[in-house]
C-alpha cells in the first residue's frame, strides 16, 4: 500500500483561453446584426404605420378566417387518424396485396404536392359531375370547404399512417413473445403494451405533422375558402398594405408556438415516469 509523503502545492487557476475571432465568426456576428437591424426595422415600420380602422374593419375577418383555418385543420387531423390505422396495420400485414395496396396509397400521397391533390379533387372531380349527383355526392365534391378538408384528410392520413407504422415496430417484438408466454391475447397485448409505447414514440411527429398542416392548410384559399390566408388575401386586395400579409404570419406563429408548448406539455406528461 503506497501513501504520499508530500502534498502537491497548490497550482492557479487555467486562464481563460480567448477565441480568435475568425473570419465565419465575423461573418456570424454580422449576420446576426443584420437579423436584428431588419428585425428592429420591420417593428419600427409596423408602429408608424399603425393604422385603427384597420383593425376595427378588418379584425373580425381575420378571427373568422383563423376560426376557418382551426376547424379545417382539427377535423382533418382527427379524419385523418382514423383513415391511417387501416393503413398502417395494411402496411404491417403478411397480405402482399393489402400491403402493396397501402404501399401505393402512402407513396403517392406523400410523394405529390398537396396543391396538386387540391386542384385534381377541386377541379378535376368538377368533370363527372353527373356521376358524382347520380351517386349523391355533388353536394360534397361542389363545394370548396369540403374539398379542402377532403384533400388534407386523405394527404395526413398517408403521412401519419407511416408514423404509426414506423412507431409500432419501434417496439422490440419481445415484448409480444413476453405476452404471449404469459397467455396474454395478441389484441390485448397490441393494445395494453404496443400501442400505449409506439404512441409515445409517435408523439412528436404526430406535433410536427400537425404543425406542417397547419401552414399547408394555407393553399385552400386559392380555392375560396376564406381561411386567415383567404381573408389576408381580401384584405390586401382592398388595402394594397403589406402588413395584412404580416399579421398572418404573425398569428400562424401564435398557432404554432401554442401548439409546440403544448405538445412539448404532453410528451413531459405521459413520460413522467421514464425521467429519473
Amino acid at each position: 500500500m503506497s501513501y504520499a509523503e508530500t502534498l502537491i502545492a497548490p497550482q492557479p487557476a487555467p486562464r481563460d483561453v480567448v477565441k480568435p475571432l475568425t473570419p465565419a465568426r465575423l461573418t456570424g456576428y454580422i449576420l446576426v446584426a443584420l437579423w436584428a437591424v431588419l428585425a428592429a426595422a420591420l417593428i419600427l415600420m409596423v408602429i408608424k404605420g399603425w393604422d385603427t380602422s384597420y383593425i376595427t374593419r378588418y379584425g373580425p375577418r381575420y378571427l373568422h378566417g383563423l376560426w376557418t383555418t382551426l376547424s379545417l385543420v382539427a377535423i382533418s387531423v382527427v379524419c385523418g387518424a382514423v383513415l391511417s390505422l387501416p393503413l398502417a396495420f395494411a402496411r404491417l400485414s403478411k397480405s402482399r396485396l393489402l400491403n402493396w395496396l397501402s404501399f401505393g396509397y402512402i407513396y403517392v400521397f406523400r410523394g405529390t404536392p398537396l396543391l396538386a391533390q387540391l386542384f385534381l379533387i377541386y377541379y378535376g372531380l368538377g368533370q363527372f359531375r353527373p356521376q358524382l349527383e347520380s351517386a349523391g355526392l355533388w353536394w360534397f365534391f361542389r363545394d370548396a370547404w369540403f374539398c379542402g378538408l377532403f384533400s388534407m384528410t386523405i394527404n395526413t392520413a398517408a403521412y401519419q399512417a407511416e408514423i404509426l407504422r414506423g412507431a409500432i415496430q419501434s417496439v422490440p417484438y419481445g415484448q409480444l413473445e413476453a405476452a404471449d408466454s404469459l397467455g396474454i391475447s395478441k389484441l390485448v397485448a397490441f393494445r395494453k403494451v404496443v400501442l400505449p409505447q409506439a404512441l409515445i414514440v409517435a408523439l412528436r411527429p404526430y406535433g410536427n405533422e400537425i404543425i406542417l398542416l397547419i401552414k399547408g392548410s394555407a393553399v385552400v384559399a386559392i380555392i375560396t375558402v376564406y381561411d386567415l390566408m383567404g381573408e389576408t388575401r381580401r384584405a390586401f386586395s382592398q388595402t394594397f398594405d403589406y402588413q395584412t400579409y404580416l399579421w398572418a404570419a404573425i398569428f400562424y406563429l401564435i398557432i404554432v408556438e401554442a401548439l409546440r408548448h403544448l405538445w412539448a406539455w404532453i410528451e413531459r406528461r405521459l413520460t413522467r415516469h421514464l425521467k429519473r
